[in-house]
Order: structure tokens, then sequence, then C-alpha cells
């Protein structure tokens, strides 16, 4: 077996729920492309079956980091490999935990179903104990995937051979972390976080699995090592919910990802103990006027767009580092944090943006899927509500979009009750946030309005939202399609500047003329740029975009996180006060 110092992606997955007793799964797996989708009929998913190939998890096909870059369509894919459970893992329950695999699942264990899942961003696992033995067992995982049916989010994937405009690369199968699980019988298995700061105070409210009636949950919080508070309650159900005072307040804010451990621990005598570490922020978001506060402090967001693709992994970054550098590197340049666009992104990443104090915007990857009739939230609000349930207690997720540019399909319009019916189960999921339900056009219901303008002349940009300032006409990029109805107001794209003075083909591109020189550039950038900074009504902005990806070039930084001009130019222009701003 192979050690955690050949395993790629070797840390822990899932930062915000970490056990002792864990086994990971990536590395060298077998591996077969199935276009027939006839793998079953075959038997692959028998153990004595052997694939005809060898892949590296976490790494899709298609990326050179998997040893296979195969980049045409795949109907569907096989994993198989071996595993031996720890000789310690005698009791409890065995659980099998799969990051995200793009886009259809299904898995075997000892040539046994063990469950199901559909939709390739959220993550999903299977109690597997039943099914395994001592010594070697086998998994099989079978992955179906069609970018181009309209019945699945792909986000920035490729529904044609090659990549093209604002669409890239395909993942297929999986891509993130594959891991195993040990737990006790009865044993913790969720928690929701409500930080309360005005109160001192952390409400949690935790789920368990198991019979585990009378027993008690401690929660124990601790602030750079110190114990600074604790509570009890006696479970009585799957439920329970619990206060967690606190003798030390310190707030989680933009740029300092002041952070509280939580230690939760299930005991009852006649169990065996269960144990969790995690962690939460104290911070409190919302929306007053135009501003957009944070700890009650009006903060002008000034983000940048982050797709979340990486040259050698795709959707899945080489390194647990390089995800921190992505952020570093934004943040270097003056901006607070991103909308994580087209994609739900790893825990990883958002525990990197929660230990630094990156803002960040979660969404989901809903371009491809066809929007036109209802019938399609039976693929997008199951995926939706797992990604909000997974990521709300991260501190750094300020807000939520689970769409992006729902733009009509083949004559027919979006349904606007897919829209407004995504935004209002994401409220009652989460009713501490804001949510955009389509960011930059067609807005249905939604706390923010937001619009995507790409002009590249700072003075018509600057004057098109003047008349805002003073009470006057509102811009809106689609008045026969979205009414403007007061909310607070940003630019949530802009810029995407085409700079790549050593481009060599016709492909690449960006958007608007390129410009002539250095120079000329950051011109354009501080025009456009300062014009939202000084405009009193606007709460952020959001440029795009933090680098290249593949033929767009009007990243910051290029694709493999070159840097394209000094840092300090752009962090100048970014971090001048804002009209808005406290």
């Amino acid at each position: 077996m192979e050690s955690n110092l050949t395993i790629p992606r070797p840390e822990y997955p899932r930062p915000q729920w970490v056990r002792d007793r864990w086994l990971n799964l990536n590395g060298s797996w077998q591996f077969e492309i199935d276009h027939g989708k006839s793998g079953k009929e075959r038997g692959y998913h028998q153990p004595e079956h052997v694939l005809e190939g060898t892949i590296t998890v976490p790494f899709c096909p298609e990326s050179k980091l998997s040893g296979v870059e195969y980049k045409d369509f795949m109907a569907a894919v096989w994993y198989k490999r071996e595993f031996t459970l720890p000789k310690d893992w005698t009791n409890g329950r065995i659980l099998l935990h799969f990051g995200a695999v793009d886009y259809e699942t299904e898995v075997w264990v000892n040539g046994t179903s063990v469950g199901t899942h559909r939709g390739g961003y959220s993550s999903f696992s299977f109690d597997i104990t039943p099914h395994v033995t001592e010594g070697v067992n086998a998994v099989a995982v079978y992955a179906e995937d069609d970018a181009r049916s309209g019945r699945q989010p792909r986000g920035k994937q490729s529904g044609r051979f090659h990549s093209h405009g604002c669409d890239y690369t395909r993942t297929t199968g999986i891509w993130q972390t594959v891991w195993l699980e040990q737990v006790p019988d009865a044993y913790l298995w969720d928690m929701k976080v409500v930080a309360d700061p005005a109160n001192a105070c952390a409400h949690l409210e935790v789920k368990v699995s198991g019979n585990a009636a009378g027993a008690q949950l401690k929660a124990s919080a601790f602030y750079d090592g110190n114990a600074v508070g604790e509570a009890v309650a006696v479970v009585q159900g799957p439920c329970v919910k619990v206060t967690v005072p606190l003798s030390e307040v310190h707030l989680w804010e933009a740029g300092n990802g002041r952070l509280y451990d939580l230690k939760l621990t299930l005991e009852r005598p006649d169990l065996e103990a269960d144990e969790v570490d995690s962690y939460f922020g104290l911070r409190t978001v919302r929306l007053d006027g135009m501003a957009f506060r944070i700890n009650e402090k009006s903060v002008f967001q000034r983000l940048v767009l982050d797709q979340g693709f990486y040259p050698d992994g795709i959707y899945t970054a080489p390194t647990d580092e390089d995800l921190r550098r992505d952020i570093e590197i934004s943040m270097h340049l003056g901006f607070n944090g991103a909308r994580l666009h087209e994609k739900m992104f790893e825990p990883r990443f958002l525990y990197w943006a929660d230990r630094l104090g990156y803002l960040v915007w979660g969404e989901h990857a809903n371009w491809g899927l066809d929007i036109t009739t209802t019938a399609s939230l039976s693929r997008f609000l199951p995926e939706w509500m797992e990604g909000v349930e997974r990521d709300y207690n991260h501190p750094a997720i300020i807000g939520w979009c689970p769409f992006n540019e729902t733009w009509d399909r083949d004559g027919a319009k979006q349904d606007n009750e897919v829209l407004r019916i995504v935004y209002e189960t994401t409220k009652r999921l989460d009713p501490t946030r804001p949510v955009i339900d389509t960011s930059g056009n067609f807005h249905v219901v939604t706390d923010i309005f937001d619009l995507h303008d790409y002009d590249q002349n700072p003075e018509t940009f600057r004057a098109r939202y003047e008349p805002m300032k003073t009470g006057g006409e509102v811009y809106n990029t689609f008045p026969d399609r979205q009414t403007y109805g007061g909310q607070p107001y940003f630019i949530s794209e802009y810029g995407g500047i085409w700079w790549n003075p050593d481009q060599k083909d016709d492909k690449a591109w960006g958007y608007g003329d390129r410009p002539a020189s250095i120079d000329a550039f950051l011109q354009r950038y501080e025009g456009l740029t300062s014009a939202l900074l000084d405009h009193p009504m606007m709460f952020g902005f959001c440029y795009t975009q933090l680098y290249d990806v593949e033929q767009e070039v009007n990243g910051l930084y290029t694709y493999d996180r070159r840097q394209k001009f000094d840092p300090e130019l752009i962090r100048r222009i970014n971090t001048r006060k804002a009209a808005i701003e406290d």
C-alpha cells in the first residue's frame, strides 16, 4: 500500500470534520473507458475482472497528472482497486467517502453495489460495513458523464471536442479525494454552526447516526490553544442542539481569518466514544441599504473571478499548497475575495479561505443544464442542496449564487420558476446569508442586483452609472427581462482585459481590443476599477479574472501562475478606500 509520501493529495480532505481513523485511497487505480456503457453487462464490477489501464486518482482522465490524458468525450469510465482495512478497525462502521465524481456514479464493494449518486460537484459517502471483510477488499467505481445532454450542470467544461471561448477541458469521473473512515456504531455525522458574536457564543446543531439515546455530547471551544468555552447536552434523538458560551470574542473578518478550534465528543458508558475536530469563525453578514456589512462594518468587496482550473490537474489542484497559493496571489494583488465561478470548490480551498480571511461566494456549475422547464430542478436542486449543507459552516462564504448567466436555449426562455424555487430553497437552508438568484442577467427574485459589464472604455463605463449616484436611472442590461427593485447593487463581472503579448495564434482571446502596452493596460484597469470604487451606491466589484484559463487570456496571472504585471501596481489600484466603506 502506498505511503503518504507517495499518495497524491495526501492531506485530510474535510478539514471541518476530522477524525484520526481514516485511510486515503488516492493513488494508482485500474481504469478503463466504457464508450458503450456496457461494463456492467460484462462484469467489470466483479472483483476478479481486471481493467485494461491505470490512472492516478484523484486526477481526472483528461488531465496530465492522471497519466491518461484522454481528451475526447467519454460516455462512462470505470475504476477499481484493492484495499486492506487496518487491523484495529474491527468494531463500528466503515464509511467510504468521495469528494466528487462527475457525474452519475455507482459503487461496488467486493462485487456488491453499495449505492449510487448523481452530481459532479457535491460530496457523498456510503456505509460499507456489511460488505467488507478482514484482509483484502475490492472497490469498483462506475461514472457516466454526458456534458452535451442538457441534463446535467457542467460548468465551464466544453460541450465541443475542443476548448473554445470560455469553455475549457472537461472533467470526467473521480476528481477529488477518495477515502475510508472508521466510526463507532453510534457516531457524529454532521453539524451546523450559527455564529453569534453579539451574545459571545456559537449555536450548534449536531446530527447523530445510530442509537445514541442518553449519550452525552460535549462541545469544547479553543482559541489559540486556550480553552474558551464548553457546553454539554444529553442526546435523545438524531439531532441535538447546544450553545457554547465563549469567554473571548475574536471576530473573523476580511484579511484576518481568526478561527476557533472545536472538539466534539459523544460518550455513553456502553458505547465506544466518538471524537471529531472542527473549527468555526465568529462573524455576521447582512445587507443594510446599499451596503454589505460584515460584523456591522461596511466592507467593499474587492473580488476577482476564480474558475478553479489548473494546467496539469484541470479541476483538481496538484497539491494543497496550490489551493492556498491561489488565494495568496489574489490577496497580494489587493483583492479581499473571489467569486468561485461555475464550480463548487473543494473543502480544502474553503479551508484556506477560512484561515486567510478571504471572502468568497459559493456558486454552482449551472452552465450546460437546460432550465427552460422545471424538469431541470431534479438535476440541479438536490446537488445544490448537498453543496450548501456541506459548506454552510465556512465563515469565508458570505453569500450564495446558485446560477450564473442563465441564458435562453433553442428559442425557449428560461423558466423563471426554476430560479425562484432554487432561491427560496437556498434561503430556507441558510437564512444567514444573502442569495443572488443568477449572476449577471435575467434576475427573478434576488437579494442583490448584480450586472456583468465588459465595456473597455473607462469613460463610458463610468458614465452609465453616474445617474444612480443622485437617485436617477439605474443601469439595467436587460430591462425587458428583469426589474430593479432597490436592492444593493454591484458589478460582478467587468474588465477581462486582453493581455497576452506573447500570443502566437488566433485562438486566444480577451474582452475588447488588446492594449498596446503595460502602461495602457494599467490605465484602463485603473479607470474601470476606480469608477466602481468611487461609486457610493456600489458595495463591490468582481474583476475577470485572476489567471488565464487555456485560450482565455484575460488573467492578471498566466495559466501556470506566473505574474504578468508588478503585483504592487494592481494592489495600489485595488486597495484605495471605496466610497461606501465606513
